[in-house]
């Protein structure tokens, strides 16, 4: 008497496999293992079937072997159709990797597991067998035709990797013997598969390591930051076949962060400008020391986040910090083009890549110590060779320099009070003056000021004083000059000669700037700076700009712009506003001109 089961159907087993009862009602197997209950006869028939499937094995991986091995199983089985579908580890649907005779298009073929004949054979790790599918409401068709269908699981090691399902345009075209043998061939076709598959990640894993390697030598011989970066996560977006790739650079001091690079086939724009890193995705990374993933950065927590790239094809990604020696210099971050999890292989992948890009970073930021240090020594080479030549020089212009002294005192002119001459005599007077106490420095270079440098004097004195030096040079070179005097003048300690000579390098520069003419304004006014209030002096001109690759270094000393320029200049400026407890920087520059600005503090 058949017994029923949970589902209410009538059961009855012979040898593993059921039997069809009364009503052709669909019959299921019996759990226990059925692969080798073959009997002589049936084994005889299903020998060419596994012959076929088992020399897969020792094929190399190949997309047809699914289809190889479910055509053999529907030719020794008589069948009409059959399908091959396997278990998306991702999705968890049943998704078809191979079909015969099959008329609908592949991508709409899939199954819940659970759902239809198949979908109850790969919960259940069963086989099943319905002879009449007329009667069996769970039946899903794939096929116009059919009317009787068998499915076996796909196990290895009592997992489920997937199903095979035939069908047959006849009721009760399929019986138990049949069942058996698709049961013994689906066992062996999940094992072909599943060594195919291991040896495909192999491969995989052998290409993916010798890919490691080779980045690995390029990186670290990457001394330019810049290229080492774009480097970095083009490589790590082809090898993780990711949508875009992203780097972002930490700064310990300000927790801040800063995308560098940014591979994507869209030519999106990287976000720019530090950003915090509380207020980051990459935050989370940076402060855990930990890879992080998260499945869709298109939902609405995260569109506030400043370090996303503006890009909504980009979904999951996988964050993986650049750490060396237990200090985090930035993040990896790998952007996918679909919603997904990254499986293991694929963090210990980005992993190694971002351990190479941190040793390669460090390596590439101590070269970059190492050549300034090179660089430092030779400037100190060449200082030192010229205050030699210096010293030299003074020596031989004090002489001549006194002889004048002494003749300009001699030539007793004396012009009217309003004639321009007087003033020319003073400055002129006031020049030789400067050039001896020029002379006397170098000769006693290393000696305390003198006590000139505690003057104290007007600012518009200087500039007024500055301007009567370079007004014929202004005028040949056809440029306007703009000068409005405050109204009450400020006051600074120091040397005047010394600041003048400030003053009319960055007029000379502004000059050398602008070979067609143009304009040059000076504003002075009183502020704060810090805590101390200060007079500032802004140079501004209508020239072609500094150049971008020497704009952060134009106070070192022998950096020019100009093939004739010694490099001098500003590097001389910014020692002598120094010594005056001052400064000087650059507030802009660009194609419409440059501004200069020049900080003292107000005398007391």
């Amino acid at each position: 008497m058949p017994r029923p089961d949970k589902t209410g159907i009538a059961k009855s087993t012979h040898r593993g496999i059921t039997a069809d009862v009364e009503n052709d009602a669909p019959q299921f197997p019996d759990t226990e293992s059925v692969t080798g209950l073959l009997s002589a006869g049936i084994f005889s028939r299903a020998l060419p079937a596994l012959y076929r499937i088992s020399t897969l094995a020792t094929a190399e991986p190949d997309a047809e072997a699914a289809q190889n091995s479910l055509s053999a199983i529907v030719e020794v089985l008589g069948a009409q159709g059959g399908v091959l579908l396997l278990i998306n580890p991702e999705s968890g649907r049943l998704e078809l990797e191979a079909q015969y005779a099959l008329p609908q298009p592949k991508d709409q073929i899939s199954f819940e597991v659970g759902q239809g004949l198949a979908g109850w054979s790969a919960l259940h790790a069963q086989p099943v067998l319905v002879s009449d599918i007329t009667i069996e409401p769970r039946y899903r068709a794939l096929r116009d035709h059919t009317l009787c269908q068998m499915v076996a699981p796909l196990l290895v090691d009592e997992r489920v990797l997937g199903v095979i399902a035939i069908d047959h345009d006849q009721i009760g075209g399929f019986n138990g013997d049949d069942l058996q043998i698709l049961t013994c061939l689906a066992d062996e076709t999940a094992r072909v598969l599943r060594r195919l598959w291991l040896l495909e990640q192999l491969q995989g894993k052998a290409k993916q390591l010798e890919s490691l390697i080779t980045i690995g030598q390029s990186l670290v011989g990457k001394l330019e930051s810049q290229e080492l970066f774009d480097s970095l996560t083009r490589d790590a977006c082809q090898m993780l076949a990711g949508h875009s790739c992203a780097l972002y650079l930490h700064d310990n001091a300000h927790d801040t962060v800063r995308c560098v690079a940014l591979h994507s086939p869209m030519a999106t724009p990287r976000p720019e400008g530090e950003m915090a890193t509380d207020a980051c995705l990459v935050g989370v990374t940076v402060h855990t020391c930990r890879q992080t993933e998260f499945a869709d950065i298109q939902s609405a927590e995260f569109r506030s986040l400043a370090d996303l790239p503006n890009d909504p094809n980009l979904h999951s990604v996988l964050i993986t910090p650049l750490i060396y020696e237990d200090d985090v210099l930035g993040v990896l971050a790998v952007f996918s083009g679909r919603v997904q999890r990254f499986d293991n292989d694929a963090k210990r992948l980005s992993a190694g890549l971002a351990n190479l890009g941190a040793v390669a970073l460090e390596n590439a930021r101590l070269y970059s110590r190492v050549f300034r240090s090179e660089e430092t020594l030779r400037k100190n080479e060449q200082l030192t060779t010229l205050g030699l030549l210096a010293a030299e020089i003074a020596h031989e212009i004090r002489n001549p320099l006194t002889v004048l002294k002494l003749l300009h005192g001699g030539l007793g002119l004396d012009f009217p009070p309003d004639d321009p001459r007087r003033t020319d005599m003073r400055v002129i007077g006031e020049k030789l003056d400067q050039l001896e106490a020029i002379v006397m420095r170098v000769l006693h270079f290393g000696k305390s000021p003198s006590s000139n440098l505690h003057s104290r004097w007007s600012m518009v004195d200087i500039i007024n004083d500055t301007l009567v030096l370079v007004r014929l040079k202004l005028a040949q070179a056809k440029i306007k000059l703009h000068f409005e005097a405050p109204g009450v003048s400020p006051l600074v300690e120091g040397h005047k000669g010394q600041l003048q000579q400030v003053l009319l390098n960055l007029l000379l520069n502004s000059t050398q700037a602008m070979p067609d003419g143009g304009n040059i304004t000076l504003a002075l006014r009183t502020g704060t700076s810090g805590e101390v209030t200060s007079t500032f002096l802004d140079v501004s001109d209508t020239g072609t700009g500094i150049p971008a690759s020497i704009s952060n270094r134009i106070f070192d000393s022998f950096l020019s712009g100009r093939p004739d320029g010694t490099g001098l200049g500003l590097a001389i400026a910014k020692r002598v506003l120094l010594s005056h407890h001052g400064d000087i920087k650059l507030v802009s520059t660009g194609p419409e001109g440059t501004t200069l600005r020049v900080t003292l503090p107000l005398a007391h």
